[in-house]
């Protein structure tokens, strides 16, 4: 495949269309407002770098520098990037790219319609490694001998010296990151911003929105400080609104480029959005995230009234946020402020100013040093990482500064308006990366004493409760164990098994059944190691039939009108076995090589009979559950709670109540659809007496109950549910410790309660 419309992709195929690609598929396919769109795929690029005999010059070059020389590095990529814009891009390519443009120009009814041309990298945007403007964006290209020749220069990109050192720093393999490029309609902005669905800094449950005029690459390079909004997501209460002097916005000029120009006066102090573009927006978020089931950074533009999404990814860097260390690491106060602005990523650090007004002035920042400057680009992350800490002239929370120093965990000051200016060279300077403030001296705290090393002196929350964490991808399991989670209450198969992009059952067609395993084994053991000897639990393979049908060898999947409703879970792997038992084999490997952790549980289960089934084919590949392996089920069905005492009967070690598929399942709504989504609430009397006679039942008989959907976050469920007597709850990484504060709390109330009856 050259080229793929947008409709045509999830956000599963980030190995064809990249991260950026893949979720704006996954918003078109969502019914989110997406401007139209084709990705040139990620194959058509290893094919031009193969095909044009130029990917092993480029790969020799890469072998041969030293990525913490800097003007090496910078002499490398532009020796790399000459080679790739300068070969001529093959016919065969280049008419489907040809194609593919003029169909868009017919579908928008423009003829050579502008477009935007982004890189979409397939190791970006990934739930672990934010690659934020590593790669280039090209706007308003028009005609198709400048989107070609847009392309070819996105392609050379993958090789800007930036985004060779981050490869290097995060060990991505150069020949295995390989790049997509997403040609999409303009939205020509009359305001534009970027919103995170939960507070970045610190994952409070508000939507943060940042906003400015014209297009919203002012926003995401920094370049203008722009108004900040706080919008409470309960209520759609409008809790913050921050209007800032906004000097300068992207526009288009006569020709249609776009260009940076002066906000006129009138308007750099007007506020951007109304009340009720902010509540548009907030819903938008709430839809975005519950479709995804996380946290989501996306980027935003209204044009003449319509609200348009131009970019959805997962936030990056919520599990390092420790709430707790910037509570306890305090600046004395009697330092003078000498610099105000936005606190962009939690953290105290002292050291001595360096100021950056271009590149070529990177070298004088030294390990700890402060790095200021008017705002930071992709190129300056080496220096950023030996800085202690960054403070910046222009930008909001959501721009680069902010995101990068979030992922680097360096505490940082944006928006300050005149720290350049304000402060001086090779002075001494202590900043709160909370509070936006920035302090004359170097404080007596050390600057080691950051959030990591204040957090191991707090006496950890006890609960009788078990905390436990979601995990996806086996990348994720270090940070998830870091939260001091009491095990994994759920470990999705389908990332550790669909990664290699093959249909399983072509892995057993072909006889290659033990790959397949081996490849399950690997993923999961990496999980197993992090957490052990804490429980992990894993749930069998539950991929909907769309999701399989993108696969290679997934051309045979059936065409569903509601895979959510079909052939999918346990009922799936009962009528293809060999799939189930080459999991089993997998996790029976496991077991022979000492991991006694691990337990089983089954998905979407409606009948007993089905778990039973299930067991047997455990017992088939010498894996003999209740005995060598603890085996469970997940509760999704409103006819499984209904029925639990039944499959108790059957035997079961544990069940988790997967919250999100059994609200959908018991109100018939379907969350991600716009016009009954607000109907959904997990707090829906029914979903909550099944949920409480599900935990009820497994506690009489002494069966563990974990609960592992979006409702395990949501604080006056949780103490609904410690209340019913349940096990565990187990959350996405970045609500671990929130949600042990309340489950302890929840616990506390009880055992206080409990005390107040005794003495009535």
């Amino acid at each position: 495949m050259y080229v793929v419309k947008f409709e045509e992709i999830g956000k599963s195929d980030i190995g064809i269309a990249g991260g950026k690609g893949a979720n704006l598929g996954e918003l078109t396919q969502a019914g989110i407002p997406v401007p139209p769109g084709f990705v040139v795929t990620a194959e058509t690029y290893e094919k031009f770098m193969i095909d044009s005999g130029i990917n092993d010059a480029v790969m020799e070059i890469l072998n041969k520098i030293d990525i913490n020389d800097t003007k090496e590095l910078q002499s490398a990529a532009e020796e790399i990037k000459s080679i790739i814009v300068n070969t001529p891009v093959p016919d065969d390519i280049s008419i489907y790219i040809t194609e593919a443009y003029n169909q868009l120009c017919q579908r928008v009814d423009e003829e050579d319609t502008d477009v935007a041309i982004r890189s979409s990298a397939t190791a970006e945007d990934l739930p672990d490694a934010s690659f934020a403007g590593q790669q280039d964006t090209f706007l308003h290209v028009s005609g198709v001998e400048n989107v070609i020749d847009y392309v070819r220069k996105c392609w050379a990109s993958l090789f800007e010296a930036r985004a060779i050192f981050y490869r290097e720093e995060n060990d991505f393999d150069h020949s295995k990151v390989l790049i997509a490029v997403v040609v999409q309609k303009m939205a020509n902005a009359d305001k534009a911003g970027v919103m995170f669905t939960v507070n970045p800094s610190t994952g409070e449950g508000i939507a943060l929105i940042e906003g400015s005029w014209g297009l919203g690459e002012a926003v995401v390079s920094g370049d203008v400080t722009p108004d900040n909004y706080a919008v409470d997501k309960k209520d759609n209460k409008i809790i913050n609104v921050t209007i800032s002097d906004k000097k300068v916005m992207y526009t288009n000029d006569e020709e249609g480029t776009s260009i940076k120009v002066d906000v006129p006066e009138d308007m750099r102090n007007e506020r951007v959005l109304s009340d009720e573009e902010l509540i548009e927006l907030t819903e938008m978020g709430k839809r975005i995230q519950a479709h995804y089931g996380e946290p989501m950074d996306t980027e935003w533009a209204f044009e003449n009234g319509t609200l348009f999404l131009l970019q959805a990814r997962p936030i990056t860097t919520l599990d390092d946020v420790d709430n707790s260390a910037d509570d306890d690491a305090e600046v004395s106060e009697d330092k003078n402020v000498i610099v105000k602005g936005l606190g962009a990523s939690p953290g105290i650090a002292s050291g001595i100013v360096k100021i950056i007004f271009d590149v070529d002035e990177l070298d004088k920042i030294e390990d700890g040093d402060i790095m200021v400057t008017t705002m930071t680009t992709p190129d300056m992350v080496p220096a950023m990482r030996r800085a202690s800490g960054i403070i910046t002239d222009e930008g909001g929370v959501t721009c680069h500064a902010s995101i990068i120093s979030r992922e680097l965990g360096i505490p940082c000051v944006v928006g300050t308006g005149s720290a350049t200016a304000t402060l001086k060279e090779n002075v001494g300077v202590t900043l709160d990366g909370k509070k936006g403030l920035v302090f004359e001296g170097l404080t007596e705290t050390k600057p080691e004493a950051t959030a990591d090393v204040v957090a191991e002196s707090v006496a950890p929350i006890i609960t009788v409760t078990e905390v436990k964490a979601n995990v996806s991808m086996p990348e994720a399991a270090t940070k998830a164990a870091a939260t001091g989670a009491d095990g994994v209450g759920l470990l999705r198969t389908e990332h550790l098994m669909l990664t290699a992009g093959v249909h399983p059952g072509k892995f057993i067609a072909e006889g290659r059944e033990d790959e397949l395993i081996n490849t399950i084994a690997e993923n999961v053991m990496i999980v197993a190691d992090a957490f052990y000897p804490k429980p992990v639990w894993y749930r069998t393979l539950d991929a909907p039939t769309d999701e399989f049908i993108a696969l290679d060898g997934g051309e045979n999947e059936p065409r569903e009108h509601n895979p959510m409703l079909g052939w999918r879970g346990i009922r799936r792997e009962l009528d293809q076995p060999e799939i189930l038992k080459c999991e089993f084999k997998a996790i029976k490997k496991l077991y022979d090589q000492g991991y006694t952790n691990l337990g089983i549980m089954i998905p979407l289960s409606q009948h007993p009979d089905e778990l039973r089934k299930a067991k047997a084919l455990c017992e088939e590949v010498g894996l003999r559950p209740h005995k060598d392996i603890d085996f469970g089920m997940m509760v999704e069905i409103p006819a499984a709670a209904l029925t639990i005492e039944d499959y108790i009967d059957v035997g079961i070690d544990f069940v988790s109540l997967g919250t999100n598929d059994l609200t959908q399942y018991t109100l018939a709504v379907d969350r991600n659809n716009e016009f009954v989504a607000k109907h959904y609430t997990e707090e829906h009397p029914a979903v909550m007496k099944l949920i409480e006679r599900t935990i009820k039942k497994c506690a009489e008989a002494g069966v563990k109950c974990s609960i592992c959907g979006q409702a395990g976050s949501v604080p006056r469920i949780v103490e609904k549910l410690v209340s019913y007597g349940i096990s565990s709850v187990s959350s996405n990484t970045d609500a671990v410790a929130e949600v042990r504060k309340t489950v302890a709390r929840a616990e506390q109330k009880l055992i206080l309660d409990a005390a107040r009856k005794r003495l009535e």
